[in-house]
């Protein structure tokens, strides 16, 4: 078996219960707390731990494997164990959710081993964002191909979280109000000139220059995102008015009346996050105003998840990490910045993600590697289940500088 991030190893199936699984899965439900979680062992026999009856959720275990991964590497085992076939559940976001409920409570059971935790760390250190690094984590992660997106993202190829402001909105509706509210914050206005830090494929480019009469120069550092965003530009007859560049937003020149991002901070890096800052404010003219999108994680979660890299850190986007929203303003002040939260959606983040993870089911799955689709369920489904926890939000911010 290995345990390196990028290669997990599939398991086999496995029926003979280990000496240790019966302590184990004693002490697991000695520990949990909230909600009722049914264990099925690879035998098929089941075991329901947790107070109440109705609305339980399901963890199937298919190879041993599963327990002896958490032990290892705490949440990240876990997800690994996901991956590799080691278990499965009928509801992936509700076990995921009632595991959040009960993380405070597993102690060990998901902490993993100190060791296997510290490397975890050391490994997330040399994904740092630097110029170099920052380009080889992003083309690591949108370089998939943009046909792997399309078949999942709604029209406009948005990947962020949308804004629902009704029950029966279509997605593709809920992301354009998003970009509406986001430039309403803003306070943008035909004629002025806009930075977009982190463009993506273009969707709030084209609306900002053609619904609000603005000049766009978008930034990424995809090659295939840009790609695609050119040939929407040109499609929408923008041309004159956006530019797609493929450029750090370090290296950035000039002065803008206007500066948005949208869920670009994430990828940043907690050490840049003082230089993001310090390049808003110097990208902005005087009297300037910037709106940004970012995902927040609690307070009282990220001096845990600052030690201990997660999932998405190890897998998805390397080099990645959340704020808080307390230590997002001292940061943001610390720039010379006005800061403001004009928003939080975190919910509609939820339903946002849950829309992705039926079509991708539905459509991307098909052909690829089961190990690679694990991946995505997982991903997909570990971050809406922290939305709908309230282990992490989505915020509308707005900064301006003197």
């Amino acid at each position: 078996m290995t345990d390196t991030p990028g290669v997990i190893e599939t398991a086999s199936y496995s029926e003979a219960r280990p000496p240790w699984a019966a302590p184990l899965i004693g002490a697991l439900s000695s520990l949990w707390r909230v909600g009722r979680l049914v264990i099925v062992d690879p035998a098929g026999r089941s075991l329901a731990v947790g107070p109440g009856a109705s609305h339980a959720v399901v963890w199937r275990i298919r190879n041993w494997r599963a327990f002896s991964r958490m032990l290892k590497r705490g949440d990240i085992g876990f997800a690994e164990g996901y991956v590799a076939g080691d278990w499965d559940t009928p509801d992936l976001p509700a076990l995921l959710l009632a595991f959040a409920d009960n993380y405070d409570h597993l102690g060990r059971l998901v902490g993993g081993n100190p060791v296997a935790r510290a490397i975890d760390a050391i490994r997330h250190a040399f994904s740092s964002n630097t110029r170099k690094g920052s380009r080889r984590n992003i083309v690591a992660h949108y370089d998939l191909g943009n046909d792997f997106y399309a078949q999942w993202l709604d029209r406009g190829m948005t990947y962020s979280s949308a804004l629902f402001t009704g029950p029966d909105q279509t997605l593709e509706a809920a992301q354009h109000a998003k970009y509406a509210a986001l430039a309403d914050a803003a306070d943008i206005q035909p004629g002025q000139s806009v930075l977009e830090i982190g463009c993506g494929w273009g969707g709030f480019a084209e609306y900002l220059a053609g619904e609000r009469g603005v000049r766009v120069t978008a930034i990424t550092l995809s090659p295939s995102q840009q790609a695609f965003a050119e040939q929407r530009i040109t499609q929408a007859g923008l041309d004159d008015r956006v530019s797609i560049q493929l450029v750090d937003y370090r290296d950035v020149q000039g002065s803008f009346d206007r500066v948005v991002s949208v869920e670009m901070f994430e990828a940043v890096g907690e050490a840049y996050w003082p230089t993001f800052f310090e390049t808003v404010r110097a990208r902005l003219a005087p009297g300037g105003r910037a709106g940004l999108q970012i995902i927040t994680i609690r307070d009282d979660l990220l001096a845990t998840y600052r030690r201990r890299p997660d999932f998405i850190q190890m897998y998805v986007f390397p080099g990645g990490m959340l704020p808080s929203e307390t230590r997002l303003a001292r940061a943001i002040g610390a720039a010379g910045l006005d800061g403001r939260v004009v928003r939080r959606f975190g919910a509609d983040y939820a339903e946002t993600l849950r829309r992705w993870r039926v079509a991708f089911d539905t459509g991307s799955a098909a052909g690829k590697d089961e190990r690679f689709c694990n991946l995505w369920r997982y991903y997909l489904a570990y971050c809406e289940a922290g939305f709908r926890s309230g282990r992490t939000d989505v915020v509308h911010m707005t900064l301006s500088r003197d």
